[in-house]
């Protein structure tokens, strides 16, 4: 006789993975600043090894996956020491599926995007085994959006805040949202009647008569928070103290500008955020490309990025202006007249330090606020800050790459110091 044995169906833990789960898996690699390469020929950079792979994309999972717990350490051993028995394995049809996955949904892009079977050649020598390594991948704008607001919500948490509102000043306007005391209409204001008082005044002027005598005098109007547009400029030392001393400042730099970038787009509509990269030099980038971006072999040339800056704010018709400056050194780099850039690593130069101090001067007069953000407490730093923050009447922060996130943040939506005009 024939018998059929049924058993409890176990799902694999890999199918319930969704798209945003292996972003988030991947954070730190899409993010990568450079610093687990800072010994390895640093400073031999070779541009297409700055190039990501659908191998390494493949490694970089198995790897996140491996340091969850969701892989076993015994069995990820047994198959990598056999290549060939890794590439026909479960396993690496599974990861193979996930990163289908990521291209179907959008995240991310392949250069030749032939089913991810088509794509298979003889294993590496490495014991990775697996994909052709000129098949790249690059991150789209949607993954960029959502490990933005991944970070911003985590930010959010920290601060236990759940919601959050516009820039509020001290200044009165007739609006929508009512805060505040009546007063008697003006011509351009906005028609937000408060109807109790208008007739009040009808009456007080003309007395309780049927039909009541409305003249526009009796007009009034509630008033509200004027909430401001904000014009701001994300100034990221790219230098290479960003990834010395044993510790990675950059990335979480990058983690924060994504979530400032989500919270303006999604929360203040008006105002407008633009990212400028210094180091020898400086320039300005589209948030598309600041999940490639790398610290260098660079200098600290924090004049060269203020002047940059303020071209860029100088375009921008908004109440607020400002510059968030991002940084760990001191400014080590300077752009002569004639192009050539003098540098000085070995303390703070004086010639290097007066001329930085002058370009923060004429940003004060260009009505330009400037907060900084300091990746380092050592006593001379403290002092250049300070002095910064004196001229341009702005603000210090010394923190460190934990917490960075939460004062740039509470900074941005606070605004205890204003400036209006």
């Amino acid at each position: 006789m024939k018998y059929i044995k049924y058993s409890k169906y176990v799902a694999s833990p890999f199918e319930e993975l969704s798209a945003e789960d292996l972003l988030q898996l991947l954070e730190d690699y899409l993010l990568d600043s450079g610093f687990y390469r800072q010994y390895y020929h640093f400073y031999e950079m070779d541009p297409e090894q700055a190039e990501r792979t659908l191998e390494q994309l493949h490694q970089a999972l198995l790897e996140a996956m491996r340091d969850r717990g969701m892989i076993p350490d015994e069995l990820l051993q047994q198959l990598l020491e056999n290549a060939d028995s890794y590439d026909r394995s479960k396993l690496r049809q599974a990861i193979d599926r996930l990163l289908e996955k990521l291209q179907e949904e959008g995240y991310v892009t392949i250069e030749q995007p032939q089913p991810l079977s088509e794509q298979r050649t003889e294993p590496h020598p490495g014991g990775w085994g697996g994909r052709e390594g000129k098949v790249k991948f690059e991150v789209t704008d949607k993954a960029l959006d959502f490990l933005g607001y991944k970070t911003l919500k985590d930010l959010l948490a920290s601060l236990g805040k759940a919601s959050f509102g516009r820039h509020d000043t001290r200044e009165w306007a007739t609006g929508i949202e009512s805060h505040g005391a009546t007063r008697p209409y003006e011509f351009g204001d906005t028609m937000n009647l408060d109807v109790n008082a208008t007739l009040l005044a009808a009456i007080q002027r003309a007395g309780l008569t049927m039909p009541l005598d409305l003249d526009y005098p009796d007009l009034r109007v509630r008033q509200c928070e004027y909430q401001s547009s904000c014009a701001t400029v994300l100034m990221l030392d790219c230098s290479h103290s960003m990834i010395l001393y044993g510790e990675d400042r950059f990335t979480p730099a990058k983690k924060v500008a994504l979530a400032l970038t989500h919270l303006i787009r999604t929360q203040f509509p008006g105002d407008s955020l633009h990212m400028v990269l210094f180091h020898d030099s400086a320039e300005e980038i589209p948030f598309s490309e600041l999940a490639r971006v790398k610290v260098g072999p660079y200098y600290t040339n924090t004049r060269e990025g203020l002047r940059l800056a303020e071209r860029i704010l100088a375009r921008q018709k908004k109440d607020m202006r400002q510059i968030i400056m991002i940084t760990d050194g001191k400014p080590s780099a300077l752009t002569l007249d004639d192009g050539r850039i003098y540098k000085n690593a070995f303390g703070l130069d004086p010639l290097v330090v007066s001329e930085t101090l002058h370009e923060v001067a004429r940003c004060r007069r260009n009505g330009i606020l400037i907060n900084t953000f300091m990746l380092a407490s050592d006593y001379g730093l403290v002092n250049f800050v300070q002095k910064v923050t004196e001229i341009c009447r702005g603000k210090a922060y010394f923190t460190t790459p934990y917490t960075l996130g939460q004062y740039l943040l509470m900074d941005y939506m606070q605004k205890k110091v204003k400036h209006i005009h």
